[in-house]
């Protein structure tokens, strides 16, 4: 367990385990989230991914903390972790692979559904499943050379984890289709003026602005705050489950496909082609 974790624990919580490359800081009535992979594109495994998923659940009972952040060092996330075996879901029964694939859409849901104002600092990548993620959350702040992409269907599959009805009500259904069809990169100051994201910041300056907007939700009245954000979910969210339960299925009948197979067999040998 990391010490910024056991250093900001009030003493009545219970502990919470996280894993390495991912950290918890608490000060002022401010939660802050930080991927820190040895891997610099800080994908996201398993063990994040989990770990992701179980501080959501465990800060939505911390009544002194009012606003999260989520961030990343020295980058975001480049999306999920291809590498990560225990992310393989196509050799498993189709029952297994269901639950398995469970984690991703668990993740997000884990963090639209705290009631404290949500921020995502965004530097460097943000791709697929950490786009994902960033739309999950109620503010996007990104550094004006961030990489926003959703690559899932040039490489055989659809965007799934629930993002689809997210991003949509965001920006709105033909954007939508732009950026999830397309795969392509957005430029942050586009990003900001369709609304996927928030606000542009100089590069390195994305957390502190972060932190001053969570300074402002920290200063008002916190049950208002609460109420007066479940109830603007409830009206722009009312349909996402309908309109995306089925992602999961979708998902597990491309994965694995011939074109898959093919698409991350080329992403992964060009990942390596960079590193060397």
């Amino acid at each position: 367990m990391s010490s910024e974790l056991s250093s900001h624990m009030p003493p009545h919580a219970p502990m919470i385990e996280l894993p390495e490359g991912l950290t918890l800081q608490r000060e002022n009535g401010v939660a802050t989230v930080t991927l820190a992979r040895e891997n610099p594109r800080n994908p996201l495994s398993h063990a994040i991914m989990s770990g992701l998923r179980d501080v959501a659940r465990w800060l939505k009972t911390d009544i002194e903390t009012h606003a999260v952040i989520v961030t990343g060092d020295p980058v975001f996330s480049a999306g999920a972790d291809l590498k990560d075996p225990d992310m393989r879901t196509d050799h498993m029964p189709r029952l297994q692979q269901r639950q398995a694939l469970l984690l991703g859409p668990d993740m997000c849901a884990a963090w639209e559904a705290l009631e404290q104002v949500t921020i995502c600092a965004i530097e460097g990548y943000c791709l697929g499943g950490g786009m994902a993620l960033a739309v999950a959350c109620d503010w996007r702040v990104c550094a004006e050379d961030a990489q926003l992409r959703l690559p899932e269907i040039p490489l055989g599959i659809n965007m799934s984890w629930q993002a689809n009805p997210r991003i949509t009500a965001l920006i709105g259904p033909s954007r939508a289709k732009q950026v999830i069809i397309l795969g392509e990169n957005i430029a942050a100051t586009q990003a900001e003026q369709w609304g996927l994201v928030d606000f542009v910041t100089a590069k390195g300056q994305s957390l502190a602005k972060a932190q001053e907007l969570a300074a402002k939700v920290v200063a008002l009245p916190p049950l208002p705050v609460r109420m007066s954000k479940q109830a603007v979910n409830a009206h722009a969210y009312a349909l996402n489950y309908a309109s995306s339960f089925m992602d999961r299925e979708q998902y597990a009948l491309l994965t694995g496909s011939d074109e898959n197979k093919d698409a991350i067999k080329a992403f992964i040998n060009k990942s390596k082609s960079s590193d060397n």
